[in-house]
């Protein structure tokens, strides 16, 4: 018999679509939505602009939007999401399983009570990593606090390794984390990639390109790029190419000009047109401090057949980044060495890259990400009280 799931976000997430529709194929399905986010607010959430995404984000698994009571409804503070509804849904829903993404909104608490109050195993699969040092009181208050957060849900799904080790650290039992990897969808991205170097000018470009991918804020380092790109030229032609936008535009765009870096401002890039973006590079960079808990541009990126160059602190590095292979790990903020790891990465070998990227997103990949909600389902539907 088909297990019965039900799964609650924020608002329908282009990175989570692909996993809804694998998943509706192995279950009963039911996601349901606590926010319908306009194109105004996915603009002021850091992209810079109005936008609403270019691909389809509905279609291929049963969804429902629950009523959003919330005096200021958003996806930017806790009390933005409020769907006291989950409950009645969970109550009548006869789930067998029930996960949310996080904490972070008063409809995941709402969600995980009323799982509790019907006897189903409710999950939580997120992204959070333990970042650097941290003064004595507040590690304290974290770990009591968290350890108490967690005692709310049944099982865990992590989605990489530092994930597991941030649930171990506050608290989760082993035998209750299972593995529901972080993937972007690995076919499309992939063969729009094909598709978009096949209709370019096959003449070679003279300046090999670093690409950044992300909003243009500080937490990111974008200026890092910059600054390795100035120390290449010494030896290599490089240019840097950035899809983006956001507050530190401007800063960079003067020290481009100031170094003579030449530098590709995309600014905001939709879904559809990004694989186009991959395509024209050589390196993806992310430099991000410890704040970027994943980095699914780098999903991306390897999708497409780029290497990966990122930060000791990104938390996809070790997933993803294997050095020299499938591209290069450098020290948070060293510019130096940040270089060296852009220089070793555009120099490997792009046909046996390739079948290394390939070979890592068969495992980061939709269907790998079901199959570990599936995996944990099963494991907790046996224990759950029998339904009413």
């Amino acid at each position: 018999m088909s297990l019965r799931i039900g799964f609650l976000v924020s608002h329908p997430i282009q990175y989570y679509a692909p996993i809804f529709r694998e998943l509706a194929g192995l279950c009963d399905l039911t996601v349901f939505f606590a926010h319908r986010q306009t194109a105004e607010q996915q603009g002021q959430a850091g992209f810079g602009v109005a936008f609403d995404w270019d691909i389809d984000l509905m279609s291929g698994y049963r969804s429902k939007f629950l009523e959003n009571i919330s005096r200021q409804p958003s996806t930017d503070r806790f009390s933005g999401c409020d769907t006291p509804g989950i409950a009645r849904e969970i109550a009548e829903g006869g789930f067998d399983a029930f996960v949310v993404p996080g904490w972070g909104f008063r409809s995941y608490m709402q969600a995980a009570k009323a799982c509790r109050r019907a006897g189903v195993p409710v999950f939580v699969r997120g992204d959070s990593q333990l970042i650097g040092p941290r003064n004595l009181l507040l590690r304290l208050a974290k770990a009591i606090a968290f350890s108490r957060l967690l005692r709310c849900f049944d099982g865990f799904l992590y989605v990489g390794q530092r994930s597991r080790e941030y649930l171990l650290h506050y608290g989760a039992p082993a035998d209750r984390l299972f593995f529901s990897p972080h993937c972007i969808d690995n076919a499309s991205y992939r063969a729009a990639s094909d598709s978009a170097r096949q209709l370019s000018d096959s003449a070679p470009r003279k300046n090999k390109r670093l690409l950044f991918v992300g909003k243009l804020l500080e937490r990111k380092r974008p200026l890092d790029v910059l600054r390795a790109a100035a120390l290449l030229r010494e030896k290599l032609p490089v240019e840097v190419a950035f899809a983006g936008s956001g507050e530190l535009e401007g800063e960079l765009r003067e020290f481009a000009h100031t170094s003579g870096v030449p530098a590709v401002f995309h600014g905001f890039v939709n879904q559809s047109e990004m694989p186009a973006v991959y395509a024209a590079a050589d390196v993806m960079v992310l430099p991000s401090d410890g704040l970027e808990t994943w980095g699914l541009a780098v999903n991306e990126a390897m999708a497409c057949g780029l290497p990966a160059v990122v930060s000791d602190a990104v938390g996809c590095g070790p997933d993803l980044v294997e050095q020299g292979v499938t591209g290069a790990i450098f020290p948070v903020g060293q510019a130096v060495l940040l270089a060296a790891a852009v220089e070793a990465a555009i120099f490997l070998d792009l046909t046996v890259l390739r079948q290394h990227l390939a070979a890592r997103m068969q495992v980061y990949s939709p269907l790998g990400a079901a199959k570990g909600i599936m995996e944990a389902a099963a494991a907790l539907a046996a224990e759950a009280s029998p339904k009413g």
